[in-house]
């Protein structure tokens, strides 16, 4: 059992929660003015783990057909053989019973939200086979940790927190766009859908570089709208910094680096903005 669970988190990418979080974290941080109650950011991350872990194993189980066609992919734990479709579908159940749990032990209005937020997580996985809009879906499963956590600690909606939320979905649109040129070429044979595929190479890079400029107006929306100072702009100087460099190193002819651009550049931008945010607020409160 520990090791068909070490192998689906493997599969699933855990280490990748550090995308989203960091923002859920961020709008938790900023509503409640600080450090938030421990026990509610326990909960938040819960959550945000079973919402995750959900989402990932569903479309590891939806795409596999697709995931053993293609080259890239086949190696993944469920066309190798390395687990059993049937344990993954278990691994998804407890996942969402978990998020489910998390939304309750939160507040009323998070457990009404948590239908709805189940169902654009588990249908992301199926838009690459009638939109290519699909990049956007993925922003929008991701853009919606930071309002689920500001209603985590308020029990309300707060639209203040929705440029971060856009930004986020920006953010993660413009990334998957670059990172789905790896299948250019396998998506068209196969009659799948992805900006890369239908817009070409150079179109597509043109569009993510402009979510991701839209998305750095986001971020300076959100923090002159709760007046942030200081620190939190340089995080945001080295977010931009950090996209800009991301779109340096990859290129329509050249995707040789897309993982540096992908996990490092990405991680790295999540956890700068939330500690930048995070240290502001917590030095405007003393």
């Amino acid at each position: 059992m520990l090791d068909r669970v070490a192998i689906t988190l493997e599969m699933i990418k855990f280490q990748h929660t550090v995308f989203a979080l960091p923002f859920a974290l961020l709008a938790a941080f900023t509503v409640a003015g600080g450090i938030p109650p421990l026990m509610k950011l326990a909960w938040i991350l819960v959550a945000m783990v079973g919402a995750r872990s959900a989402a990932m194993a569903f479309n590891r189980l939806v795409d596999a057909p697709i995931d053993a066609a293609n080259p890239r992919t086949a190696s993944r734990a469920i066309p190798a053989g390395l687990v059993s479709r049937s344990f993954v579908a278990f691994f998804t159940i407890v996942s969402i019973a978990l998020f489910v749990f998390a939304c309750w032990k939160l507040n009323r209005l998070a457990l009404i939200l948590a239908g709805p937020t189940l169902v654009v997580l588990l249908g992301y996985s199926f838009t690459k086979r009638f939109t290519s809009l699909s990049h956007l879906v993925l922003g929008l499963a991701l853009g919606i940790a930071p309002i689920g956590a500001a209603v985590a600690i308020e029990g309300v909606f707060n639209l203040k927190v929705l440029p971060l939320s856009a930004s986020v979905m920006l953010w993660t649109a413009g990334f998957d766009i670059l990172y789905s040129m790896q299948d250019l070429d396998f998506d068209r044979s196969k009659g799948l859908f992805s900006l890369p595929s239908r817009l070409g190479g150079e179109r597509a890079f043109l569009l993510a570089r402009i979510f991701h400029l839209l998305a750095l107006a986001g971020f300076v929306s959100f923090g002159l709208l709760f007046g942030f100072g200081a620190i939190y702009w340089v995080g945001i100087a080295a977010a931009a910094g950090l996209l800009l460099w991301q779109h340096s190193i990859v290129s329509p002819k050249d995707i040789s680096r897309i993982d540096a651009a992908f996990f490092t550049a990405n991680g790295i931008l999540a956890a700068v903005v939330f500690l930048c945010g995070a240290a502001d607020l917590i030095m405007r409160g003393r």
